[in-house]
């Protein structure tokens, strides 16, 4: 069976964004997004709210044909148009680029997507990821923790009103200092 994974790049306070929804502080170098594309293009499929998969096609679509831009991100611009993805959205009417717009996270439509055959499922949006989270539809958390203090923003993780337990299944120290945190969810 599929997992959802959780793919999310955070302050060492916690936060997805800054207070201006920035994230100019992220360091992805090529090392770490060479990292992200060799696990991003074995996934099933990518699974965003409405604002991360609008970010992600005001860039991603043509991303390749920049000739200044490095050789990872040109491939991630392929791996991205290539994938399938759904699109969790109540006003969004319609998408391109192997997108499917679903209004709502239900619990079986999910645990059906898992049920098929196919890479795991990359999750993204942290509106989207705190719905799965609610439904506790996640098995798997991979956390980028960059080396910096925002001291405000959006948090990644809301209060959550139950206690989730997880287990540490990997941790990596990239050279531009990102901490990959990769926990699984303890389901015993």
């Amino acid at each position: 069976m599929r997992k959802i994974v959780l793919m999310m790049s955070v302050s060492l306070d916690g936060f997805m964004e800054g207070p201006n929804r920035e994230i100019d502080w992220h360091l992805v170098d090529d090392e770490l997004h060479n990292y992200f594309n060799a696990h991003l293009r074995t996934m099933g499929a990518f699974l965003d709210g409405r604002v991360t998969y609008e970010l992600m096609a005001e860039f991603w679509p043509t991303a390749d044909e920049d000739a200044s831009n490095p050789e990872p991100v040109k491939e991630f611009a392929r791996i991205w148009r290539e994938m399938p993805k759904i699109v969790y959205s109540r006003t969004l009417e319609q998408a391109g680029w192997n997108t499917a717009v679903v209004r709502e996270v239900v619990p079986a439509e999910v645990a059906a997507l898992k049920a098929q055959p196919g890479g795991d499922l990359a999750l993204g949006g942290a509106e989207l990821a705190a719905a799965f989270a609610a439904y506790d539809l996640i098995d798997e958390y991979w956390i980028y923790v960059h080396p910096v203090l925002l001291g405000s923003g959006k948090r990644l993780f809301p209060a959550a009103a139950d206690r989730t337990t997880l287990r540490l299944a990997e941790s990596r120290t990239f050279g531009n200092g990102v901490v990959l945190l990769r926990y699984e969810r303890d389901r015993g």
